[in-house]
């Protein structure tokens, strides 16, 4: 479980590094977009027949990282859209 946590940091940051701009994300939303990139990786990889979703494999670090740096882009747009609403 702590694993999980700290590879979810790890994807979380290197997608805020990989998405160009100024992300309005704390440490909890890096951490939970993180998580969230490696779960979607890890079920994507296990589709592929590359291990199952536990496990650390370089196509499932890959895919997490794309996966939370799509969600960054989501959440930027989901907090645009409430700025501009109020």
């Amino acid at each position: 479980m702590i694993g999980f946590i700290i590879a979810g940091l790890v994807i979380g940051a290197l997608a805020r590094l990989i998405k160009p701009g100024r992300q309005n994300l704390g440490l909890l939303a890096t951490l939970l977009l993180g998580i969230v990139g490696s779960i979607i990786g890890g079920v994507i990889a296990s589709l592929l027949g590359t291990g199952n979703i536990w496990e650390l494999n370089i196509l499932g670090f890959i895919v997490a990282v794309v996966a939370a740096v799509l969600l960054i882009g989501v959440a930027e747009g989901a907090a645009g859209r409430r700025r501009i609403t109020r």
